[in-house]
């Protein structure tokens, strides 16, 4: 076998999209909304994962405006404290989705893509 084909392997991601083939949403994104409703915050989510302001606030709007649903409702914060971030019922169920996907294909898409290697390997 080619010793280059050991180091490697097939890989998939999933996310939604347009019809015009927009991105609105992966698991990246779907990171951002899980670290959103953890800390319920905005600000404190971007913190923890190192985004900048202006990339996840227009992730954010591009998400709300392709999906046509609020996915966050916003609180501002006041003299004594910040402002909350907490994720709608949509924002709730596109995790749900997303984890429900992940859980019952993960293993499965896995299981074909390694025979697609296998084979791949056997015939190189």
């Amino acid at each position: 076998m080619n010793e280059n084909l050991k180091n490697i392997r097939f890989n998939f991601k999933i996310w939604l999209e347009t019809s015009e083939q927009k991105g609105i949403l992966g698991d990246g994104k779907l990171i951002l909304l899980k670290t959103i409703h953890q800390t319920g915050s905005l600000k404190e989510a971007m913190k923890k994962l190192n985004w900048t302001y202006r990339k996840t606030w227009n992730n954010i709007k591009k998400i709300e405006e392709l999906l046509g649903v609020e996915i966050f409702e916003r609180k501002r914060g006041g003299n004594k404290g910040g402002g909350q971030t907490i994720l709608t019922p949509a924002g709730l169920k596109i995790i749900e989705v997303f984890e429900k996907f992940h859980s019952q294909y993960d293993s499965q898409i896995s299981n074909i893509l390694d025979s697609f290697l296998l084979e791949l390997r056997n015939n190189l």
